[in-house]
């Protein structure tokens, strides 16, 4: 059934999406198999990766304990007691002056003015890469391409890439999932702009479950197990409403539902309940532009977005510890004058920023939390400082998390 669902999704991309040139990074190599050469199913999977390596990457053999590092907590663990990092607009590692002017005769047909890549882009490392380093929750914005046929990956009017669509990024992790059968994986979708209509709605529902998803996608509704049940496969986390499609579409796609109506914008502090039956509750911090005055420095602007996400962790590591905290370290105030990019409230400027950005400044403040379930972490550069996905990684030890209370 796979390699079927592989065959015809190759064919109707093909057909579909004549290749960009220079958006398509070399093939992957595949060994031979005897003396007969691949199989089609591995020629197929091959297309389907090529066309989604600007968005997905390509896998480099990395064989680092961190690509593996949920082998250390037990099957019965639940995954609420896990400290799980992400990437925040996971897509947007590849988005650069180049990826534009590359692009221009796509965003054209949409007359999309182009502003300053900086603007938009939040991480450095590929999809595959992060997974690589530990990564397991992704933040992934899609939206219909500009000719209305398929799902791409847009941060706000920034194409990502006009190949790589929603169903070949699902490939590539269901690809990295057989290769490591102890990790499980967390896809947030989360539709971006503001023309969702039934044809985006049906592309999505299409894409969750298809046959491979079916296989692939944790099949659970409104519950958060145990790491037993989600290993090998992937729990969706679903910003995104399918209201504009028949009952039976909701009631039938798997995965926690957090509707954009309950999602409250710029948010410090939510709850947001996910299952009204049961009661399940998340409690988020989504505080992604500070609101500083207009004109205030980036030290200014990366201390407040600080203090938000310390003051959500201190209350995830004191607090409902059965429920599911999801923080968010990346920020943003493109409108602020000078302008604080993705990257400056991370990393800092270099100049006016000496205690560095979020990243830099959340390390101290990790280690005073040893012990402490933080749950899941969503970074922007997150692999600067070098050890601050170690660090949250080396938070809870397994042995604790089990029991965590």
């Amino acid at each position: 059934m796979l390699v079927f669902s592989l065959i015809t999704l190759v064919a109707f991309t093909s057909w579909s999406h004549p290749a960009i040139a220079q958006f398509r990074p070399p093939s992957h190599h595949w060994p031979g198999h005897g003396g007969s050469g691949p199989s089609l199913a591995d020629l197929a999977l091959q297309k389907v990766l090529d066309d989604a390596s600007p968005v997905f990457g390509i896998s480099d053999d990395n064989h680092s304990s961190a690509a593996t590092w949920m082998r250390a907590y037990s099957d019965d663990t639940p995954i609420v007691h896990l400290n799980i990092p992400g990437t925040h607009d996971a897509a947007t590692w590849n988005y650069s002056l180049a990826t534009q002017q590359a692009l221009k005769p796509v965003t054209d047909l949409a007359n999309i003015t182009e502003v300053d890549p900086s603007f938009y882009r939040c991480q450095d490392m590929s999809m595959v890469r992060m997974l690589d380093a530990g990564i397991r929750v992704f933040d992934l914005r899609y939206a219909y391409d500009v000719t209305k046929t398929s799902l791409v990956f847009w941060h706000g009017t920034a194409l990502q890439s006009e190949t790589a669509t929603v169903e070949d990024i699902l490939f590539g992790f269901y690809n990295w999932l057989d290769e490591h059968p102890s990790e499980a994986l967390f896809l947030s979708f989360q539709h971006e702009g503001g023309n969702d209509d039934y044809g985006t709605q049906m592309l999505l529902y299409n894409a969750l479950t298809s046959p491979a998803s079916q296989k692939y996608i944790v099949q659970t509704r409104g519950a958060i197990g145990t790491l037993g049940q989600a290993r090998g496969k992937v729990t969706l986390l679903r910003r995104f409403d399918l209201n504009l499609l028949p009952a039976s579409y909701e009631a039938t796609i798997p995965g926690i539902h957090f509707s954009p109506n309950d999602w409250t914008d710029n948010g410090p502090n939510i709850t947001l309940v996910y299952n009204q039956t049961t009661g399940g509750t998340a409690y988020i911090e989504d505080y992604y532009q500070p609101l500083t005055p207009q004109g205030s420095s980036a030290e200014e602007n990366i201390r407040w977005k600080v203090n938000a996400t310390e003051a959500h962790l201190r209350f995830a590591a004191r607090s409902h510890g059965d429920s599911l905290f999801w923080s968010f370290a990346s920020s943003t105030n493109t409108g602020n004058s000078p302008p604080d990019t993705p990257e400056i409230q991370a990393l800092g400027n270099g100049t006016s920023t000496p205690k560095g950005g979020v990243n830099q400044q959340l390390v101290p403040f990790l280690k005073t939390m040893e012990g402490k379930r933080l749950g899941i972490l969503m970074f922007d550069f997150f692999e600067q400082p070098e050890d601050l996905v170690p660090l949250y990684l080396s938070l809870l030890p397994p042995s604790k998390a089990r029991n965590y209370a």
